[in-house]
Order: C-alpha cells, then sequence, then structure tokens
C-alpha cells in the first residue's frame, strides 16, 4: 500500500464531514441573540468530555481520496478512534491520551509516539489541530485561539473559522437539546475532511 494512500485513509481518524446542502450563510458575525445562543450551547457542552459518535467518514488531500465508516470514542484525556475503510478492507485504529499515543493497523506492530499530533506528522505527514477537534465535533468554538463564526438563516453556526480552517456545519441534529451538528465539513488547502454524525451518545 502507497504511504499517500495510508495517509489518506488514516488522516480519516481526525475529522469530519459530509456533501449535504450547505445552510445559507450570511457574512456578518452574528446577531446579539445568535452569540448569546451560541455561548449558552458551549455552557451547556463544553464540559462534557465522555462521548461516542458513530457515522461516515470522507477524506482529501486534494489529489487522493477515500470514504469509509468510523467510531470516534472520548474518555476525559483518552480517545480511541477507528475508521473502517472500504477501499482497504482494513480498519486503522488511534489511540491516545497522557502517555501518548498509539496507530495500529499500518504495520505488524503498533506505531506510536508521544502525542497523537506528533505520531501522525511523522507516520503521514499529516499536521491538523487534533486538540481542536474535540470542540468542533459539537459545533464549539476551540479554547486558546480566536474564532469567528458566521451564522445560518435558521440561527444556529453556520461555519466557524479558527487555527487556519474553515469549518461548515451543513447540518444539525435538532432532536437533541443542545442541537448537535450532524454533518460537517472542513477544509485547510489542500486538506479537506467531511463528517456524517449518525449517532452521539452522550452521558
Amino acid at each position: 500500500m502507497s504511504g499517500r494512500r495510508l495517509s489518506v485513509v488514516v488522516a480519516a481518524l481526525l475529522l469530519a464531514l459530509t456533501a449535504c446542502a450547505p445552510l445559507p450563510v450570511r457574512t456578518t458575525p452574528g446577531t446579539a441573540g445568535e452569540l448569546a445562543a451560541q455561548a449558552a450551547r458551549e455552557r451547556a457542552l463544553a464540559g462534557i468530555t465522555h462521548f461516542t459518535l458513530d457515522g461516515r467518514i470522507g477524506v482529501s488531500d486534494g489529489r487522493d481520496g477515500g470514504s469509509g465508516g468510523f467510531t470516534w470514542k472520548q474518555d476525559g484525556a483518552a480517545l480511541d478512534f477507528t475508521v473502517r475503510a472500504p477501499i482497504t478492507g482494513r480498519s486503522f485504529r488511534l489511540r491516545s491520551g497522557p502517555d501518548g499515543a498509539c496507530l495500529q493497523g499500518l504495520k505488524p506492530q503498533p506505531l506510536c509516539a508521544a502525542d497523537a499530533e506528533s505520531l501522525l506528522a511523522a507516520q503521514l505527514g499529516w499536521h491538523l489541530p487534533l486538540a481542536d477537534l474535540h470542540a468542533w465535533a459539537m459545533g464549539l468554538r476551540a479554547p486558546g485561539s480566536a474564532a469567528q463564526l458566521a451564522f445560518a438563516a435558521d440561527g444556529l453556526p453556520a461555519s466557524l473559522d479558527q487555527d487556519g480552517w474553515h469549518v461548515e456545519y451543513r447540518d444539525w441534529d435538532r432532536a437533541r437539546v443542545p442541537v448537535l451538528p450532524r454533518a460537517i465539513f472542513a477544509r485547510k488547502p489542500p486538506y479537506s475532511v467531511r463528517l456524517y454524525v449518525e449517532h452521539w451518545e452522550l452521558p
């Protein structure tokens, strides 16, 4: 299997997003009411450190791409992310925590490093802000850096720009309180990642 194909598949371990038609986006940062509602969502969700989500994922590096199913389990500081990629017929698993990170499925033995970001950068050439992904997957601004929101006609966030990434929220699970993203598209050229969340499991 080529290094580029491995990069495309395992990069799918990181973020997430789907090709649903985007909601109309205003170019303003939002009204006072929209910003207040978003702040309330962030207060309600920011403390959640344990969740499981399942769905479909697609990834591209600008030339090659792939798709598959994924499961993301977050247990405090511990991440367990598996992608089941039909383009290879194999599953890949990324696990990380305070003691380091390991990537299984690429070689007979696990590949390990001090942290997930350096492991993926070294093995696959991907440089992604993994610390931000927990927040972005929930439709939140990640702490520690400036972020700009744009809102759709229904008052929910339609896009988020942070740390050089442009994240679009293309569908929401409105049956939940607070609502959670269901379809997301993120890009930082030449990279793009798409996620469709089929199931959220929260405490």
